[in-house]
């Protein structure tokens, strides 16, 4: 753009251009627009180099979430694969898991832990990462596996299904904060690893957003407890439908809130150790 024709530009097309349009603003108009009187044009300057910091921001925080991927590939693995779980801590429905191996240079904008994301946002990006993934995958362990096994082993084989369903065989993976003793394929658990790898953050935004959708068809298929709302999570909300309407088929009847509600006895503690010290990361709710 010649600067006589960016000059010409009212406040509105600046905007519509340089702000909502999203186009880069050329250093001799930058330059052009700090001397612009009309305080609206200044607020266009404004507004573009905050993007401009913003951006920069995003890019270095994506930079350094890709910090355990990028040793990997620097060591000569092509796919590494991130895998991470939802719904350990609900009352009902299944653990949920899912698995993704993304490009190289894929730089999600927005993505992280799909615990700090709202709803609309953790869609969004599920969208994107299903799309643009070289694959993914979803798997689930049961409720019935859920109250034969204990709630510990049945995330540790959701997230093992999730690896294995991938359509291509990782060269490593990344897994939130466990153990994956019966996967076979080399793995590194990483302490809060959804806020500190892009990749588990990936899969944690998918097993998320599949786990919610699930909820809200098993709310139709039981209505009244409110399974679309609160997920299955021990909200007052739920604890006041257990006592109005008991448990359905979907309650883990190993919970001690759903065996209250049935009116059976306390489950021995030992059936609830989740797993040794240090090797369980906080609850996903």
């Amino acid at each position: 753009m010649r600067l006589a024709d960016f000059a010409a530009l009212s406040v509105a097309e600046l905007r519509e251009r340089f702000v909502e349009g999203g186009r880069p603003l050329p250093e001799e108009c930058e330059a052009a627009l700090e001397q612009d009187p009309r305080a609206g044009a200044r607020e266009v300057l404004r507004l573009v180099r905050k993007r401009r910091a913003e951006n920069r921001a995003e890019g270095q925080r994506l930079r350094h979430l890709l910090r355990f991927e990028c040793e990997l590939w620097e060591r000569g693995v092509l796919h590494v694969a991130g895998v991470d779980e939802a719904g350990m801590a609900p009352l009902a429905g299944p653990v949920v898991a899912a698995a993704c191996i993304l490009p190289r240079d894929y730089r999600p904008r927005g993505v992280d832990d799909s615990k700090q994301l709202d709803a609309r946002e953790r869609e969004r990006l599920a969208e994107d990462i299903r799309r643009n993934a070289i694959c993914f995958s979803v798997a689930r362990a049961e409720v019935e596996e859920i109250d034969g096994i204990n709630i510990y082993r049945a995330g540790l084989l959701a997230l093992t299904r999730a690896v294995r369903g991938l359509s291509c065989v990782p060269g490593h993976v990344l897994v939130d904060a466990r153990k994956l003793p019966e996967l076979g394929i080399p793995h590194t658990p990483i302490i809060h690893g959804d806020a500190l790898s892009l990749t588990i953050a990936a899969a944690s935004i998918v097993a998320k957003t599949a786990r919610d959708a699930l909820m809200a068809e098993l709310d139709a298929a039981h209505p009244g407890y409110g399974f679309a709302r609160h997920k299955g999570y021990p909200t007052s909300e739920h604890f006041d439908a257990l006592r109005r309407l008991g448990a359905c088929p979907v309650h883990r009847r190993s919970f001690q809130p759903v065996r209250e509600a049935l009116g059976l006895v306390p489950v021995q503690a030992e059936l609830f150790v989740a797993a040794p010290t240090g090797e369980l990361d906080e609850t996903d709710i």
